[in-house]
């Protein structure tokens, strides 16, 4: 090879073409590349305090219309300050200053109205996810929403389709399985699940179910949540000799745990459990890892009996139950029926709790006169 190809072969070496056609030396390219990144990095913490900065005085302004509307006490007052405020604040800095915005305002800071609390919001929420939240009723809820939405990096429409969906609701149905004692945190699970999004038909098996649910494997991690990660499908255990198979195997890098899921076509069988529970044990002694907690189980049917599983407190043993549906009802129907379960868990869990206090008092009149 003559000495001036070998110069522009070891030449090439050294150089790459960039996104626009043009020849760059590697040196060169690797400073763009780490320029650009500072650049990215910088752009998106400019981001985050700039949308935190408007949270707070969106915050700071709704706070001072509301004690300047209180301090009159009249109503035609708080309507005429709003159309006022609304007219100069347009026309000095534009239309987020619009009426609907200014009572928007007002409603936040109406609703969190301890500054501390505000402040310790998580930084990357933006003032549109706090608009989403704004109409729910309860502080609990908008406190999970918005946690949900910083965690998970979630963008508005994503919260969006979060609260139609009854997030909140359903995990507080499934959390009422669970008892003191119990290996599982709170919102661990939802109930039921929304399986909508797989595209199972009408009529179906439970090997339709799993064999939808390893083809649409991010959708159905999504509606389960953060941190899950599939492991196995069919998972084999032999027993005596016998063979075993868990239908998804799956792991929590939250919880750090091993987490099971049997599909069940129909109604809750308490049988169910005992399976789940050999299931489980199995798993510990031969899956477990160094570090990881013991195993969880959840079994998914299509119909369950919430006062028969509340009543087995099978989240002892680590198991817990959940319905899921495969098709979502219209939206008012779908409302009516999540209210209405939840309602009927509110009031086992009422009754619960008071034949556990009766149970102490009785106890407590025991050791008195034992």
């Amino acid at each position: 090879m003559s000495k001036n190809k070998k110069d522009e072969l070891a030449k090439s070496e050294t150089n790459i073409v960039n996104a626009s056609g043009m020849l760059v030396d590697n040196s060169e390219q690797l400073l763009v590349n780490q320029i650009s990144t500072l650049i990215e990095q910088s752009r998106r913490e400019i981001y985050v305090h700039a949308s935190r900065a408007t949270v707070l005085l969106f915050w700071e302004i709704g706070k001072h219309i509301n004690v300047d509307i209180l301090e009159n006490k009249r109503a035609d007052y708080g309507k005429k300050i709003v159309s006022a405020l609304t007219t100069q604040l347009t026309q000095k800095y534009g239309r987020t200053f619009e009426a609907r915005n200014l009572r928007r305002m007002m409603q936040f800071a109406e609703q969190f109205s301890d500054f501390e609390i505000v402040s310790a919001l998580p930084t990357q929420l933006s003032w549109s996810h706090f608009i989403e939240i704004l109409p729910l009723k309860t502080m609990e809820a908008k406190l999970f929403y918005l946690n949900e939405a910083a965690r998970g990096y979630i963008a508005t429409r994503g919260l969006r389709n979060m609260i139609s969906r009854k997030a909140y609701e359903r995990r507080e149905i499934a959390d009422a399985q669970i008892s003191v004692g119990s290996p599982f945190p709170p919102g661990t699970f939802k109930d039921p699940y929304l399986f909508d999004v797989l595209g199972i038909k009408d009529e179906y098996l439970e090997e339709d179910v799993e064999a939808a649910i390893l083809r649409e494997l991010e959708k159905f991690i999504m509606e389960f949540g953060k941190g899950f990660a599939f492991v196995e499908r069919q998972k084999r255990m032999i027993v005596d000799g016998h063979d075993k198979k868990l239908d998804l195997l799956f792991y929590n890098r939250y919880l750090k745990r091993l987490v099971a899921i049997e599909l069940k076509y129909g109604r809750f069988d308490a049988r169910d459990s005992g399976q789940m529970k050999l299931y489980l044990k199995w798993l510990n002694r031969y899956e477990r890892q160094k570090g990881e907690n013991e195993p969880i189980g959840l079994i998914l049917c299509s119909e369950s009996g919430r006062e028969e599983i509340e009543l087995l407190e099978m989240d002892k043993d680590g198991i817990m139950v959940a319905e899921y549906w495969t098709t979502l009802p219209p939206k008012a129907e779908f409302e009516q029926k999540i209210h209405t379960i939840l309602a009927e868990t509110r009031e086992r869990m009422v009754q619960r709790n008071l034949l556990t206090m009766g149970d102490d008092k009785e106890q407590e009149g025991g050791n008195t006169f034992g």
